[in-house]
């Protein structure tokens, strides 16, 4: 066994950024959930408000639009967090009488794969906002732009990209170490 198969590529580092990331998708994916649950109270609050309609109340103005773009918030802000936690499907059915080796090199393509997918989900939502803000699009109700959403979304995307970068370095350890953690 070589000294690399025993360590990998900077591993005490890739521990440490790990653990910071670790620790900001957490974060991040607790904002989500606020979001998450700021939005669902507010669909609550707007049937409610339907429901007694006959006493002068009525539904959240725009709640249609205010779930699209609160969604779309918490979706990107729960993607790291999944991405490090492993947390995407997998077809295990015929890798799993794999060796642990082959597995772990299966893995660390999968995330290049995804972490392609990411960086083109991040370019793609940057060029779209300044497309929205430049044209001036807006929601049909509020008349919000539809720039903000997308710039609210973005941070989320560029961290999952950063994400996928870092499992496909820990991947890339575990498949020289011969192992993969669960």
């Amino acid at each position: 066994m070589t000294s690399l198969e025993a360590t990998g590529v900077a591993p005490q580092l890739e521990a440490r950024v790990g653990r910071a990331l670790g620790t900001a998708c957490r974060i991040l994916a607790l904002a989500g959930g606020v979001v998450l649950t700021a939005i669902a109270l507010m669909t609550v609050v707007s049937i409610i408000g339907r429901g007694f309609s006959f006493a002068g109340l009525g539904p959240v103005p725009g709640d249609f639009e205010l779930v699209e773009a609160g969604c779309a918030v918490a979706v990107f802000a729960f993607l790291p967090w999944c991405q490090f936690r492993r947390g995407h499907v997998t077809v295990d059915i015929f890798i799993s009488r794999l060796p642990v080796r082959a597995q772990a090199t299966l893995a660390m393509i999968g995330n290049i794969a995804l972490t392609g997918a990411a960086g083109l989900i991040a370019w793609r939502l940057w060029f779209g906002m300044l497309d929205k803000f430049s044209y001036g699009e807006t929601t049909m109700i509020l008349g919000m732009k539809l720039g903000y959403a997308y710039a609210a979304a973005f941070p989320g995307a560029v961290f999952f990209a950063l994400v996928c970068l870092y499992t496909v370095w820990r991947s890339l350890n575990e498949a020289i170490r011969r192992q993969e953690t669960r």
